[in-house]
């Protein structure tokens, strides 16, 4: 009987279990995961809507840009001092309660109901995705003591296990809304159900043909200014405010229950380990390591391709959201087309690493590049149109496809380039991935997409130049060396690498480290 660790007389000793608490910590995990889709349900399913159903004077992203921003600083601020506080299991039903607030305040959205709210789900972010992967750490290697398995086998599987869960949460929020605003009523607007009838252009009345008109002239990359006033905007119909206050109840119920279960299901973390593992050193140095990584030569050339990721995340997240499927498909419909994106996102991380060892890592980026490239000039010259609904689903499946590969891709390097230094190096993909974030949300409402999108593709190009600075000189070293130096992805989620070199012992050792959503 085996499993866990505490803490006696300053040493750490391995604690006994009975070989049935295998399944009592099985159970804490399927709990955990359970209670985060449930809570992302919520949120994934809300923050999709914001800069659409929120629009007015760009409040929506403006919002999205505070809960990111907040995040940013919570990251490294927060997390040892909360886990120390509450431990794990209570770090993680509070931070679920900071973000009830952004719920409630879809009851009365704004500014200053919204803004607030937004920062306190930054700040409860940090804690709660530290928290979360400390039991799970912990957890998983009591497990494997258990059981007889290495601990690295246990933490994989089980953090798959807690990733399939929480993907589907992106399913379930965007299913929630599209299906309540899907709900007639008595408001709905007649002059939209010809091209639902699946009508010809030539039947259309003369009400259909004047709204596509105006969606001709004011969707896409041309849009008019959507996001600054209800009262200027011909296009994006509001719903009724029953409609927003019904997934407002679902969802706020779905975070109180998430909550529930943390705090009465999961086991407190002192079981299985007598003194909590928090995030070493102090928010001070946790930050000066991270600025100090930056100046790393490879993580400069890398830096470009980071912010991408999240500037192009935000970009989908609001604008083609509101400015394509909103603007010209309906808001009701934006939940559909954000489910496709989120399978195919899923699906393609899932598969992104076993294709890389196929082909390896430059062909596979090429296509991500491509496609991406295919994506952004498609939306410079595209029209769209509720008629031809396919194109809005086509959009978003290639742009899962094309962001789940660049963002295995480039999250992997983060470990690979950086060996002995993962922490730094993941904290500081988290650092500028979260400030392309917060930049696209603050210069959404101000520019149109026409110059976002440009601004998209300056920081893919630039970002393809350091990734292929980076293949250059490594290929250039490895010539140098007298054995080959063999990098493999091992999964999927951009988790960790190994590294063969001729001379291990320069580099012994190397720690998994995750990225926080």
């Amino acid at each position: 009987m085996t499993g866990g660790y505490v803490e006696a007389n300053g040493e750490r000793r391995l604690k006994k279990f009975h070989p049935s608490e295998r399944w009592r910590i099985v159970k804490n995990i399927l709990i955990i995961s359970t209670a985060f889709m449930l809570h992302f349900t919520a949120f994934h399913g809300t923050a999709n809507l914001q800069s659409s159903v929120n629009a007015d004077a760009g409040v929506g992203t403006f919002t999205l840009a505070a809960i990111y921003g907040s995040l940013l600083l919570s990251n490294i601020v927060l997390p040892s001092a909360v886990i120390n506080w509450f431990g794990c299991k209570w770090t993680m039903a509070i931070s679920f309660v900071a973000y009830m607030p952004f719920i409630t305040a879809q009851f009365y959205p704004k500014i200053y109901t919204l803004i607030p709210a937004g920062l306190m789900v930054g700040f409860g972010g940090g804690p709660l995705w530290c928290a979360k992967c400390t039991y799970l750490t912990v957890a998983s290697e009591t497990y494997a003591d258990i059981v007889g398995q290495p601990a690295d086998v246990m933490i994989t599987r089980y953090f798959g296990v807690f990733f399939l869960f929480y993907m589907m949460a992106q399913v379930w929020g965007n299913l929630i809304t599209s299906s309540v605003l899907s709900i007639e009523g008595e408001s709905a607007n007649k002059t939209m159900r010809s091209w639902d009838l699946g009508l010809d252009i030539k039947d259309y009345d003369n009400a259909s043909l004047a709204k596509l008109d105006q969606i001709k002239n004011c969707c896409g990359a041309m849009t008019c200014d959507l996001s600054f006033s209800e009262d200027d905007n011909p296009i994006i119909e509001q719903p009724d405010s029953s409609k927003i206050y019904l997934i407002a109840g679902i969802f706020l119920m779905c975070m109180m229950i998430s909550s529930t279960l943390i705090a009465f299901g999961v086991d407190s973390l002192k079981r299985y380990s007598g003194k909590r593992m928090v995030p070493k050193g102090t928010a001070v140095s946790r930050l000066l390591a991270t600025l100090k990584h930056t100046k790393e030569p490879y993580q400069m050339l890398l830096l470009p391709a980071t912010a991408f990721i999240g500037a192009e995340q935000a970009f989908m997240a609001a604008d083609y959201n509101s400015s394509y499927v909103g603007c010209a498909y309906g808001i009701k419909n934006i939940g559909f087309v954000m489910i496709c994106f989120g399978v195919s996102n899923a699906v393609s991380s899932a598969t992104a690493g076993l294709i890389m060892k196929i082909t390896g890592r430059i062909p596979i980026m090429a296509f991500s590049i491509v496609t991406f490239a295919c994506i952004f000039i498609t939306l410079l010259i595209w029209e769209p149109r509720p008629d031809v609904p396919v194109m809005f689903f086509l959009m978003a499946a290639l742009w899962g496809v094309a962001d789940a590969i660049w963002l295995v891709q480039v999250n992997a390097l983060s470990g690979i380039l950086f060996p002995g230094k993962e922490e730094a190096a993941y904290s500081s993909f988290r650092l500028w991935e979260a400030t392309g974030s917060v930049i696209m949300y603050v210069l959404s409402p101000f520019l149109r997409n026409s110059f976002k999108i440009y601004f998209l593709l300056f920081i893919m190009t630039v970002g393809l130049i350091g990734y292929l600075t980076i293949e250059y000189l490594e290929r250039k070293a490895k010539k140098g060396l007298p054995q080959k130096l063999d990098f493999e992805l091992v999964d999927g989620n951009g988790k960790t690498s190994t590294m063969v070199a001729e001379a291990e012992k320069l580099n012994p050792g190397k720690s998994d480290s995750e990225k926080s959503p």
